[in-house]
């Protein structure tokens, strides 16, 4: 399964992180560094379990604990409306 941001929603890098923006209601939002790389690197065709990886070995943290930050992450975003899953 693959990730993808909806037709509405664009992307923009900016020097704190990423910006997503809804272009249908005019809502953005920030993602510090990290979120942003966690959504780059799902975005570029990474797994979930893969940007958890890459964020537990980049941050020195327990793999349980970036997989539960990277499910949330995502899973917010899919509730708000920003990000697809598309069956791979």
């Amino acid at each position: 399964m693959t990730i993808r941001l909806r037709n509405s929603v664009t992307a923009t890098s900016t020097d704190y992180g990423l910006v997503l923006l809804d272009e249908t209601g005019g809502e953005y939002w920030n993602l510090n560094p990290t979120g942003a790389s966690v959504v780059t690197a799902v975005l570029d065709g990474d797994t979930p379990d893969q940007a958890a990886r890459s964020l537990a070995e980049e941050h020195h943290i327990d793999l349980d604990t970036a997989s539960a930050d990277v499910r949330d992450l995502l899973s917010q975003l899919g509730s708000a409306g920003l990000i697809d899953w598309v069956p791979a």
